[in-house]
């Protein structure tokens, strides 16, 4: 995997204006938290962002806000990737084919935390919901959309991770082992890419962010100590444009250490 040969700081990196123009990104679970600021700071960077998420209303409020705000007009793709078939996959796939022929970027931000429990009482339909939407969606949504990653000349892939995919957790459960498997499969992806400058494939770690999931995972913690999503959007804005070109395999934080 290749090195990023840049001296940049994602964390700290501070954009051109619109430095991510003409860019096409499909992001997922655009329509709150981290993924509606996500959308928002992609569209004010000038790229044209495709909202992916289970519920169209929440994705309706992201695009009427990105218009409201002079951005380039999005596209909605509603999808439920817990009960998604592979027909509806293809559809979403075809559907940015024709409207765009091609994707330069793509944003793994869905996920759902479950329940957090000793393995020895988790549940185990909420471990293989969890599973669903935090792994395998995000492999069966990357599988039909690298053909048209494929067609761009510089395409980013990026998925989200946590503080609990590379060191096991106790209680964490299914979230963490799904996350483990993120980092897995941005791995192998990578690999397969190496050497591609056209394609490249990086992991995030949010931190701790003021989102409802944080919130359910940590009910005692006062959410303003935590940052906004809108304030960790700077290493997403990096990877998916041009100077993070060759930049691949890599794992950043969104949040610097103090």
């Amino acid at each position: 995997m290749s090195i990023p040969s840049s001296t940049i700081d994602p964390s700290r990196y501070v954009p051109a204006p619109q430095h991510l123009a003409g860019r096409v990104i499909l992001l997922t679970g655009a329509g709150s938290g981290i993924g509606r600021a996500l959308a928002h700071a992609f569209a004010a960077a000038g790229a044209t962002v495709a909202l992916a998420g289970k519920t169209l209303r929440k994705l309706e409020r992201t695009y009427d806000e990105i218009v409201k705000a002079g951005g380039p007009t999005p596209a909605l793709l509603p999808i439920d990737l817990e009960n998604a078939l592979a027909t509806d996959y293809d559809a979403l796939a075809s559907a940015l084919d024709r409207e765009f022929g091609r994707l330069d970027g793509l944003v793994h931000n869905a996920a759902i935390l479950g329940v957090r429990s000793p393995i020895i009482h988790h549940d185990v339909p909420t471990w293989c919901r969890v599973l669903q939407v935090n792994l395998t969606a995000e492999f069966c949504l990357t599988q039909v959309c690298l053909p048209l990653l494929e067609k761009s000349t510089d395409a980013s892939i990026v998925f989200t991770t946590s503080g609990v995919g590379t060191v096991g957790r106790a209680y964490w459960g299914a979230y963490a082992v799904s996350k483990f498997g993120v980092e897995g499969l941005a791995q192998v992806l990578a690999h397969e890419y190496q050497g591609n400058e056209r394609l490249r494939v990086n992991l995030i770690n949010p931190g701790a962010t003021r989102t409802d999931m944080r919130a359910v995972a940590y009910p005692g913690e006062d959410p303003r100590t935590l940052k906004t999503p809108a304030e960790i959007t700077a290493p997403y804005l990096y990877l998916l444009g041009p100077e993070a070109r060759g930049v691949s395999g890599q794992r950043f934080e969104a949040q610097p250490p103090p």
